[in-house]
């Protein structure tokens, strides 16, 4: 840990406040150049190194749909019911891609209200008719739908199959895209040659992926997507459920994970489910660290405490502080050649890129994001300002929660018994995710620049702390406000 501190050792432990980066002589022509590719584990690749935390208050599909466009991938929380969670793995996995290999279907004698049903329930703008074996009928769209009463049987309102453009299974994108602007329809059923429906393409997916956007997508141009399953309970069925719905990875998530239940707990899930990409946490020290490498974690999430909405270390009187359990943890999973996770703590731009220099592949964020449109919840409004709640999951509200989705009885006597260790509070509105992370890359690919950095990779490289006293601290975080 000494070669990442300037004066050459750790007198106890650092946040990321506690230290600054030493400006080094750059390479770098342009920083909108500098690569900020990564990996979430080793098999996990994103275009930025940001995470959306798998919090109730700050990530669900939109949120997971929003991050992802922008290179990086969400979490989606577990504190809800396994079949909603798997829909909203399902929706991010559906929002886009080169071809929708399970678009949504419906049967010719289906009532138009029950189509409606479909279409609401899992935000699309259509179905694809279907009858037995797959065989493709027709597409109900939304314009067939619209002034109907609702009793109308399906077949009668649908676009049939003799009037529809279809795609050959194998189709090329380019081909696809073609059909679609020759003929200007927006979906493209994709049939093999017996003419069962085998996938879809629309119009808006086909652009998105001839783009070359930044996106970060699995090897079928669809976007990535994470989940959060317990150690306990339905955790087995809960983590099948998802992986079901193609989650790209599961996030064992525990306050304390440096502990039997969850080591036993990962082991069992790695023994089912052996290709699974998971990630394991929380942990704050180099034992912990190589215990989940061992356990089976394909990156290990650190941070006990740092959190804006978490009182961890306030309740319990234990935590590392932030940077330096990264330092730590870093240093021992680099080792096994495993990612990191920074969770918790990131409170500007430039604590992304200590984080990183200190070692972590990536950063988990749960505050920067509560207060965008895309977060869960509604916005209230005080005196003019939108607002948005925001709640640690080991807050009282959350632990009523999590009991209440357990169908468990709940007296007063029992809440008073609950020693939360998270808040609850409201965040401002801040506007789109797009616009927190503009600000969040552009101060790393700043500092990448200033530590002479072209990627990540030499970011943690070259990167180098000087610590500060507390007039250093102050003449460099007492700004004007």
């Amino acid at each position: 840990m000494a070669t990442k501190i300037e004066t050459g050792k750790i007198i106890g432990g650092l946040s990321y406040n506690d230290v600054l980066l030493l400006p080094l002589k750059s390479k770098v022509a342009s920083r909108k150049d500098a690569d900020t590719r990564t990996y979430l584990t080793k098999k996990v690749k994103l275009n930025i190194p940001i995470i959306t935390a798998n919090m109730d208050s700050v990530t669900e599909s939109h949120m997971a749909i929003a991050i992802a466009r922008l290179g990086g991938i969400g979490i989606i929380h577990r504190f809800m019911h396994i079949e909603r969670q798997k829909e909203e793995v399902a929706k991010a996995k559906r929002a886009e891609g080169y071809l929708i290999e399970n678009p949504y279907t419906i049967r010719p004698e289906s009532t138009i209200n029950e189509a409606r049903e479909l279409v609401e329930k899992n935000g699309v703008s259509g179905l694809i008719v279907a009858g037995n074996g797959g065989k493709l009928l027709g597409i109900l769209s939304g314009r067939d739908m619209k002034f109907a009463a609702g009793n109308e049987r399906v077949r009668d309102l649908m676009t049939p199959r003799k009037r529809l453009v279809t795609g050959k299974k194998g189709i090329s994108i380019d081909k696809a895209a073609e059909l679609l602007a020759s003929h200007k329809v927006e979906k493209l059923p994709i049939v093999d040659s017996m003419d069962r429906l085998v996938g879809l393409v629309t119009a808006k997916d086909a652009e998105r992926v001839l783009k070359h956007d930044i996106a970060a997508k699995d090897g079928k141009g669809r976007l990535l997507v994470g989940a959060a399953i317990g150690i306990k309970g339905d955790y087995m069925e809960r983590a099948d459920a998802l992986l079901e719905a193609e989650a790209d990875v599961l996030v064992l998530d525990v306050a304390h994970g440096h502990s039997e239940s969850v080591i036993s707990s990962a082991k069992a899930i790695k023994r089912e489910f052996p290709s699974v990409q998971l990630v394991i946490g929380n942990v704050a020290t180099p034992e912990g660290t190589r215990d989940l490498i061992a356990a089976g974690a394909d990156a290990v999430k650190v941070g006990i405490g740092p959190g804006a909405a978490c009182s961890t270390r306030l309740v319990t009187g234990a935590g590392v502080p932030q940077l330096t359990a990264v330092i730590w943890c870093a240093e021992a999973a680099r080792e096994e050649g495993i990612p990191v996770i920074a969770d918790g703590g990131i409170r500007n731009p430039g604590d992304v890129t200590k984080a990183i220099v200190g070692g972590a592949s990536t950063v988990m964020i749960g505050s920067l994001f509560a207060g965008t449109d895309e977060s869960p919840g509604y916005f209230i409004q005080r005196k003019g300002i939108k607002y948005k709640a925001y709640r640690g999951m080991a807050s009282l509200g959350a632990n009523i929660s999590r009991k209440q989705l357990d169908n468990m009885d709940i007296n007063p006597e029992d809440i008073s018994q609950i020693v939360p260790e998270g808040v609850e509070s409201s965040v401002p509105h801040i506007g789109s995710v797009k616009d927190v992370v503009t600000q969040l890359v552009g101060g790393l690919r700043s500092g990448m620049s200033y530590c002479g950095a072209s990627n990540l990779q030499e970011l943690y490289k070259n990167g180098r702390f000087i610590q500060l006293t507390p007039l250093g601290a102050a003449e460099s975080y007492e700004k004007l406000q």
